[in-house]
């Protein structure tokens, strides 16, 4: 999320990095559901930050996982793990990684802020730049097997598997290399697919791959290049968009717009539609803008930069764009203001029944809302191909009693033997999280 930098913040946030702006006075649902009723936008001269300081988790500390389940630390003493896949023989990957060199998104004294704001959230770490490769063998909930299986990428983060080759979303480009079953190593050098946005502003870096089901195209999550378009319309060209990528030949276009900054993708089991979560704007209250939930519709806008949730206008956004506020459509549901909702995963019917119909949703946490939101994995039931009822918590305990990160919930990914794997980049660890008779 965005971090403002008018001069009394600065002076706050370089005096200590202290809570500031206003407190949320809302229930604790609002901005959830289909059709969430939504406040008016607030307006201050200090906008909230309220930054949970990253600690890592204490010996024998481990998230609370919901009743019925345990949950255990598959791997430890990673470095910034932020995404994970699963490939079919059970391996799991890991894209280490953190923001690359961004020259023009830190100069001057809100540069200075943001650096001392990415420290004290536990991000501020050099990116690993690798993809590790680990395993189970031995099916006990924890991995025995770690090797570096690519190194020297550039801020990685998506990965997709079609057939034989592999696919990793690097922060400006898409690349694949062969892959064989039990591999431990890659073997061969990356070939350049396509370009993506990238670039020295490059504000939201992450990009995200899933494959179609047939595996003939990618789809891309590209995050806008600043809040809501202050940087000027032309540093945004073919950002806050999903692109969709011809798998054989790299030609793209693009597939849906007015995503903030789209990251987790799946594919809906019932409706076979695809469903992302995005991260919607700042600095306009505690309860706005809601993250949400929603498929994702060929042609369609969502909104950003002019309007959210629908025709909600930004009036920060000017001339309005009419024609774009009235193309602009609703996303399908609301998780609540600044949750940083980034992992997503289906379930299906290696979970319990309970569980076994819906959306599993890594929440990073908020950096500017009072009291803070997000910080845990969330359970969004489904039926009939939509949300049916409000999340469920799933993994939390995240936050000490003092408000301090233990860890951050980034992506999410069931494994081939029915458990949720869940990367957490300020603890350093794949936690799993398993109904208990399968956990042991």
């Amino acid at each position: 999320m965005k971090i403002p930098c008018s001069t009394p913040l600065c002076a706050l946030v370089l005096a200590g990095l202290a809570a500031c702006g206003s407190v949320a006075v809302s229930a604790p649902n609002t901005g959830v559901g289909p059709n969430p009723v939504l406040p008016a936008p607030e307006k201050s001269l200090v906008p909230t930050v309220s930054i949970a300081k990253a600690v890592g988790w204490p010996q024998g500390v481990r998230p609370t996982a919901a009743p019925g389940f345990e949950v255990k630390a598959f791997a430890t003493g990673l470095d910034h793990p932020r995404w994970i896949h699963v490939l079919p023989n059970g391996d799991v990957l890991v894209a280490e990684s953190n923001a690359p060199p961004k020259p023009e998104d830190g100069k001057g004294i809100k540069g200075k802020v943001m650096k001392l704001v990415m420290k004290r959230a536990g991000a501020g770490v050099p990116s690993a730049n690798r993809i590790t490769l680990l395993r189970d063998a031995d099916g006990d909930g924890v991995a025995e097997v770690r090797r570096v299986y690519i190194s020297g990428l550039n801020s990685p983060f998506g990965m997709a598997l079609v057939g034989n080759e592999l696919f990793i979303a690097n922060t400006d480009a898409i690349l694949k290399l062969p892959y064989a079953t039990g591999q431990v190593q890659a073997n061969a050098m990356p070939v350049k697919v396509t370009d993506l946005p990238g670039g020295p502003l490059n504000h939201h870096w992450t990009k995200n791959i899933i494959a179609s089901p047939d595996g003939s195209k990618l789809y891309a999550t590209v995050g806008s290049n600043s809040n809501v378009g202050e940087n000027g319309l032309a540093a945004e060209e073919g950002r806050a968009a999903i692109w969709e990528v011809d798998r054989a030949t790299g030609n793209k276009r693009l597939f849906a717009t007015g995503l903030r900054n789209p990251n987790g993708m799946g594919w809906e089991p019932e409706s076979k539609l695809l469903w992302t979560v995005a991260n919607e704007r700042d600095e306009i209250g505690n309860d706005l803008v809601p993250d949400y939930l929603t498929s994702v519709k060929d042609g369609a806008h969502y909104g950003w930069p002019w309007s959210y949730f629908g025709k909600n206008v930004d009036v920060r956004v000017t001339p309005v764009n009419v024609d774009m506020v009235n193309k602009a459509i609703p996303p399908d549901y609301g998780l609540g203001a600044h949750v940083a909702a980034l992992g997503l995963a289906f379930s299906d019917s290696r979970m319990p029944a309970n569980y076994a119909s819906g959306a599993f949703i890594g929440e990073h946490g908020s950096w500017n809302r009072r009291p803070r939101s997000g910080y845990k994995v969330v359970f969004v039931p489904f039926a009939g191909g939509k949300p049916s009822s409000e999340p469920v918590d799933f993994l939390t305990g995240f936050l000490s009693d003092k408000g301090e990160a233990y860890g951050r919930p980034v992506g999410v990914a069931l494994d081939t033997k029915g458990g949720l794997l869940v990367a957490d980049d300020v603890g350093n660890v794949i936690w799993r999280v398993a109904p208990r008779a399968a956990a042991r």
